[in-house]
């Protein structure tokens, strides 16, 4: 086996390992054990991992000015002679970027949950689902073929729901878990039938081939159609459609902010940079498919994408739960990249929408995994979610206040931090290829400042609330270590020269900032922490004036526009009683009815009969003589007469 897949795949099965002996010996080991165990594994395989990056993007990666692919499988199922199912590794920019990110928060997510997690019961349980999940992320972003990847994004969800219902003793807890697990199943329902669909007229799961200009060429004169649209319309939107649900694209975004019900280490690992971007790794792993076969459900992913990141924002900007702020806002910042793949075009420049998308996914991973675990900090100490509980904390956890700061003004766009660089280019994607998007764009860009700084001086500013004997105090070393780290890499991932290492056709092109977008960029972000410096800093009645002055729209965006009422009263109200009840009451009353009647009259037919089974000769006799006169009388008549 090649090197370079060798480290690849000693990345892949070190948290398989890990699983496997926390999962199975757990119980035998000290929590502080498992925390080593856990943290070291992770620590070897975000080393190897930028090991892994060094040597693709400095090394064997570029091949003639272009970067290609290294992959290695073998097969396993065989449909036909064509049509199979292999296992292997793929090595590209866009994995090998995937696994330094995973690998890099899961790292400092398992390095803060020493600390977070210290004294909680299952802690080696926990430990162990942070493995699974992973395992299962790094197998997602490495497999050859759509298939494979179809198995781990399965696991992905698996492990989810697992470590969202850690705290299965919580009622709250469970219900989140399961939530997210069947609203994801739907989803993921349709991927498969796509996947299936996709499979069927092209012959094949792999990306190399179903990626391959010639290839695709030849598809043009597939002329299967359903319902007006051509199949591959079909299978590519059916396929986003498992996408949108692991991202949380309206209207499957419902599961996500109930997610919050996990630790905060997993919120983190899982709204940061992991579960939530699978569907962007997804589209961007077809994207010359769907470009070039289907643009029209690319254009339909930018305009989803569009509305979503809208809504999302509105809806961040009336919590007061800290954690369900941070929550909208990934699913607007996912949205955003969903809408950079959706502006995009193919090769060079004119990829730029492409190489926007993964560098913000690449910017977002760190900057929002380090808001998370400062959430968590704030949580570990106050006991409370609520913003409400909280105020004037900077001066009590000063190493929190400074890092949670910096990863804000990365999101709301502020150069020099990572968020300004990768924002912008999504902008100006959006501005090049369609003007209602970027306007879109923009305006969620001055939101997105606005609900994050709200945030902020709801946290760290305003009034120092009565905390009682418990003083609020900086968290440990095991927990402000990670966001120290995060903090760093927030304010010099953005300098990378992105559009060098990862596009949408391999071969670097050059990038310039474009001031007629970053201008405005800049001062809507500038505006919005404005607005929420006037408003939050300190204690204002201007909030409760604008609150009460739009009061049934804050509502509404405070009960998420009522998307969770909705589906309740669809599931409830249509499905369960009006469908299901009397499905129900057909099956109790008429099938089992009738089951139920045939016993019956068995039962007292044998009853009636069991005389014939008396044992008594002479009633055989009887019954015997009076059979042959009675069919002899029946075949006289019947020749006589």
């Amino acid at each position: 086996m090649d090197t370079n897949l060798l480290i690849a795949l000693i990345i892949l099965l070190i948290p398989a390992f890990n699983f496997l002996l926390l999962g199975l010996c757990g119980v035998k080991l000290s929590h502080k054990a498992a925390g080593i165990i856990g943290t070291t594994g992770l620590g070897i395989a975000t080393i190897l991992s930028y090991v892994s990056a060094f040597n693709y993007f400095l090394g064997y990666g570029k091949v003639d000015g272009v970067y290609k692919a290294l992959s290695g499988s073998f097969q396993w199922l065989a449909f036909s002679d064509t049509l199979h199912i292999d296992l292997g590794l793929y090595l590209d920019p866009i994995s090998i970027m995937m696994l330094v990110v995973i690998s890099t928060v899961s790292f400092m997510v398992h390095l803060y949950s020493n600390g977070y997690m210290h004294g909680e019961r299952g802690f080696q349980r926990y430990y162990a689902f942070l493995s699974l999940f992973t395992f299962s992320m790094l197998g997602l972003v490495v497999a050859t073929n759509i298939f494979q990847m179809y198995i781990f994004w399965e696991l992905v969800g698996v492990s989810s729901y697992l470590l969202i219902g850690f705290y299965y003793t919580k009622a709250s807890a469970v219900l989140a878990a399961k939530k997210a697990f069947i609203v994801t199943r739907f989803a993921d329902l349709g991927m498969l039938l796509g996947i299936l669909v996709l499979s069927y007229y092209t012959d094949t799961f792999d990306f190399d081939i179903l990626n391959s200009t010639g290839f695709q060429e030849g598809l043009k004169s597939v002329g299967a159609t359903f319902m007006g649209a051509s199949v591959f319309t079909w299978a590519t939107a059916l396929i986003f459609i498992g996408g949108a649900g692991k991202s949380a694209m309206l209207p499957l975004h419902i599961w996500l902010p109930d997610a919050m019900e996990g630790p905060t280490p997993v919120s983190a690992l899982i709204h940061a940079a992991t579960m939530v971007v699978a569907g962007v790794y997804l589209v961007a792993r077809l994207f010359p498919f769907y470009f070039n076969i289907t643009p029209e459900v690319l254009t339909g992913i930018a305009y989803i994408g569009a509305l979503t990141s809208l809504y999302a924002a509105v809806v961040a900007c009336a919590q007061t739960d800290i954690k369900r702020v941070l929550a909208f806002s990934t699913i607007s910042q996912i949205a955003y990249m969903m809408v950079a793949l959706g502006v995009s075009k193919l090769g060079g420049h004119d990829g730029l929408g492409y190489m926007a998308s993964m560098f913000h996914l690449f910017t977002h991973a760190f900057f929002k995994a380090c808001l998370f675990l400062c959430a968590g900090a704030v949580i570990h100490t106050i006991g409370s979610n609520e913003m409400d509980k909280m105020g004037n904390l900077r001066k009590y956890m000063p190493i929190t206040h400074i890092t949670f700061l910096i990863a804000c003004l990365a999101i709301a766009g502020i150069p020099p931090f990572s968020g300004f660089f990768s924002k912008d280019e999504i902008l100006v994607a959006a501005f090049e290829d369609d003007k209602i998007l970027f306007f879109c764009q923009w305006f969620v860009a001055g939101l997105t400042a606005f609900y994050m700084f709200r945030l902020y001086y709801g946290i760290f500013w305003g009034e120092n609330k009565n905390y009682g004997e418990h003083t609020p105090h900086e968290a440990p070393l095991n927990m402000t270590l990670p966001l120290i780290i995060l903090a760093a890499l927030t304010c010099v991932t953005g300098f990378l020269p992105f559009s060098e290492l990862v596009t949408s056709d391999g071969a670097a092109f050059e990038i310039h900032t474009e001031w007629i977008v970053a201008i405005p960029s800049v001062l809507v972000g500038v505006c919005g922490i404005a607005v929420a410096t006037l408003m939050y800093k300190s204690k204002s009645t201007v909030p409760d004036k604008i609150t009460n002055s739009i009061k049934g729209f804050y509502v509404a965006a405070k009960n998420r526009f009522y998307f969770d009422e909705v589906y309740m009263f669809v599931t409830k109200k249509i499905i369960f009683k009006a469908i299901c009840a009397p499905i129900a009451w057909f099956d109790r009353h008429i099938i089992d009815g009738f089951m139920d009647f045939q016993a019956w009259w068995s039962n007292a037919l044998s009853y009636r009969i069991r005389g014939f089974q008396s044992g008594s000769l002479q009633t055989y006799i009887g019954v015997f003589i009076t059979s042959i006169l009675v069919i002899s009388a029946i075949i006289i008549a019947y020749v006589f007469i």
